[in-house]
């Protein structure tokens, strides 16, 4: 017997019209973080909240650098990436109280990349026994927090963590 795993819930992201060009290369020049919802900034790379979560507080770690491939990246861009990530998994244990983390790259569309050509890396906190019967039954994720806290809260943990380096 085979097991799956549904996320009917990604339908909304899967078959909405797509923004013309990399968003990860359009929002960050916009300027305007808090509506693109651009948490915090390094010299090379940024933290953005996806749009489509799988979790509450579920963050993406992009570098600035328009690049498929982590070997496309210089060995600056891809420590500050990844020391990057470090810090975000460090805002989210403080902000949310995880219990722990899924963190990973889907590298290309085979590999389940949703915007294939800008690398990123996902972070998503866990809990135990955050997988409800909402999910199991009616395929409906049960995200408890709006974006607008959820963006103020993890903002706010960027902020603190930030001003003690």
């Amino acid at each position: 017997m085979t097991d799956y795993l549904y996320s009917p819930w990604r339908l909304q992201y899967i078959l909405s019209e797509k923004e013309k060009g990399c968003i990860f290369c359009i929002k960050p020049h916009e300027k305007d973080d808090q509506k693109n919802l651009i948490l915090y900034r390094s010299s090379l790379s940024f933290v953005i909240m996806n749009l489509y979560p799988y979790n509450n507080g579920h963050l993406m770690v992009v570098p600035n650098k328009h690049v498929s491939r982590l070997n496309d990246l210089s060995k600056e861009e891809y420590s500050d990436l990844f020391e990057l990530v470090i810090l975000t998994e460090k805002v989210l244990t403080n902000v949310y109280h995880s219990d722990g983390f899924n963190i990973g790259l889907n590298l290309g569309k085979a590999a389940g990349a949703g915007i294939a050509e800008h690398l990123h890396v996902h972070v998503v906190p866990r809990w135990n026994g955050d997988s409800n019967f909402m999910h199991s039954i009616n395929g409906i994720r049960v995200i408890p927090e709006a974006f607008e806290t959820a963006f103020a809260k993890i903002k706010e943990g960027f902020d603190k963590i930030s001003s003690k380096k």
